[in-house]
């Protein structure tokens, strides 16, 4: 959904890696399909009855089933990040309000394409879209980069942000069948189950099942499948109303947490064996590297999944996942966990202990109870966190530069120079188990907002804000919400307060600008939209703004430029 897009971002060290010369060769072909918000729990061949998944079910029994694989996010953006790069979250630092994906991080496709592959990706929203999304720089080392999505028409009109499987699927095919000369890496992004609120989930699988279907068919018609090095993998879950969330993005259990994840080899090597022990999607990237024959980053945080299919299978490796989320959208507690052995501990102001093998389902906290268990994993996790380093507890100017401070200081903007406390990042300020509820309502009204009906979404946020004020997302959404019904004084007010609230998060600016030139503020309006369009180099509609705000103030020749950006 498009708000996720704006508003909505110690047993893992790095390892060193053995060639697999017998795969390697040749340079195989590798394929990643990367499902939105699918639970495992959805997946025949990891246990389900409903019968959604036939097509994955066919590629699990040609392939390697990792049966416990966890993500390292419950949400879009950041998760991709981690699968591409190779690297936690507090490592990329990748948000869902516009932080770019940094360059000096190891990326994937890049890799590849540094040694021959030709690369290209074809994605089903705009939150993985480079130009118009929160994904800057996603599109470093592809060669076709398959989104172009516009999320606005100068006539008012409404485009689409997202595109189902199977146009996702009959892009990519053509681009097999065309352009894919030489050894070739794929990334295709099914984004039905994240699009499913309002029908049904399951339709949603089964519809992404039936768009990886397609895919299939297509490659084994052209003879392609059976060489190929295909991975499949969530980026994360859905909550489905469980522990009270409505969707996803909070929380850290395994409806979010835990995702189904196939590796399939060339020639079908391995095809049926079963993966007992726990993964990470950390690993993914270190995976593909080793079995193209490409080294392998030292700055890649993962390990090879072949490595740990090859030697102990059933060992678990601990887990670790961090949600953001939290603190950014609504000005909460941050929230990280880990999981090891049959335990799962959720590092927050009311700490969480579960003993999944006994409570898979995480309804029993026995940290009051089990406070000796509860001490060796807050320590196993407060070592990870001091090997990775904590990020959770930036200061709320990450990502503006001294000059952009200043800027934002003589428009009247304060607190923007506050620096951390000293305190663990997710021990301290509000709970989120306590306040889920209010977090439901903010995304059912920005969901409103990003449907086009913001006569329901304003007396929601207002309702939510006379309780909390310092929340971005609100904030942020009903300024979004106003200038929609036209209302761009009121809306410069909310958008004011969510700017304080996130200075770095490029939608805030990019919506304050356009509201502030709805008025004829072009002076205040082109700082934001530079703000904005340095966060979101690629995005047209901030650059059109900018450019039209230096015309208004008779700066010609720096409306030009920004005419000459949009071109490129």
């Amino acid at each position: 959904m498009l708000w996720c897009a704006r508003l909505i971002f110690l047993g893992c060290l790095i390892l060193s890696f053995f060639s697999a010369p017998s795969l390697a060769a040749g340079k195989p072909n590798v394929i990643l399909i990367t499902l939105d918000s699918t639970r495992a729990d959805r997946m025949g061949f990891l246990g389900s009855r409903s019968g959604l998944t036939p097509n994955l079910d066919s590629v699990a029994r040609q392939g390697i089933i990792f049966e416990h694989a966890y993500a390292q996010a419950p949400l879009t953006i950041v998760s991709h990040a981690t699968i591409l790069s190779g690297t936690y979250p507090q490592t990329h630092q990748v948000s869902e309000l516009g932080s770019p994906l940094g360059a000096g991080l190891p990326y994937l496709p890049d890799l590849l394409h540094a040694h021959g592959y030709r690369t290209a990706a074809f994605v089903g929203s705009v939150l993985l879209d480079p130009r118009n999304g929160s994904a800057p720089g996603f599109d470093r080392g592809f060669d076709v980069y398959d989104a172009s999505f516009q999320q606005s028409k100068g006539d008012g009109g409404k485009q689409p942000v997202e595109r189902r499987g199977d146009q996702v699927v009959a892009r990519a095919t053509k681009w097999v069948s065309t352009d894919a000369h030489g050894p070739f890496f794929l990334w295709v992004h099914l984004y039905d189950a994240h699009a499913a609120y309002g029908s049904s989930y399951d339709r949603a699988v089964v519809a992404a099942d039936a768009a990886l279907g397609k895919l299939v068919a297509v490659l084994r018609a052209q003879k392609l499948f059976d060489d190929l090095i295909v991975v499949v993998a969530a980026d994360h879950g859905e909550s489905l109303g469980a522990h009270g969330e409505a969707m996803h993005g909070v929380f850290l259990y395994d409806e979010t947490i835990r995702v189904p994840l196939l590796l399939k080899l060339p020639q079908n090597q391995m095809a049926g064996k079963r993966i007992k022990g726990r993964v990470r999607l950390v690993d993914l990237a270190p995976t593909v590297l080793e079995v193209a024959g490409v080294p392998i980053p030292s700055q890649m945080q993962g390990q090879s999944l072949l490595r740990i299919a090859r030697t102990n299978p059933d060992a678990d490796q601990p887990a670790y996942a961090r949600s953001d989320f939290p603190q950014q959208a609504f000005g909460w507690s941050p929230l990280e966990s880990w999981r090891a052995g049959r335990y799962l501990y959720v590092r927050s102001p009311k700490p969480e202990l579960y003993d999944l093998s006994a409570d898979p389902g995480a309804k029993r906290n026995l940290a009051q109870t089990s406070k000796a268990i509860l001490a060796t994993l807050a320590s196993q996790l407060e070592s990870f966190d001091s090997h990775f380093g904590r990020q959770g507890s930036k200061p709320e100017t990450a990502g503006l530069s001294s000059t952009e401070v200043q800027k934002l200081a003589s428009l009247g903007y304060v607190g923007l120079q506050k620096t951390p406390s000293g305190a663990s990042p997710a021990v301290s300020g509000t709970d989120s188990k306590d306040t889920i509820a209010r977090a439901n309502e903010i995304l059912k009204a920005l969901l409103n907002v990003s449907e086009g009906r913001p006569e329901r979404a304003v007396p929601a946020l207002q309702q939510v804000l006379a309780a909390q004020a310092n929340m971005y997302l609100a904030q942020y959404g009903l300024g979004v919400a106003l200038a929609q019904q036209g209302q761009y004084a009121q809306a410069v007010e909310h958008l004011h307060k969510a700017i304080e609230l996130q200075p770095d998060s490029a939608w805030a600016h990019y919506e304050m600008g356009a509201s502030l030139v709805r008025i004829g503020d072009f002076k205040t309006a082109a700082i934001h939209l530079e703000l904005a369009s340095a966060r979101l180099p690629k995005f047209r509609d901030a650059r059109l703004l900018l450019a039209e705000s230096y015309e208004r103030l008779g700066k010609s020749k720096e409306a030009q430029i920004e005419q000459k950006k949009i071109s490129q």
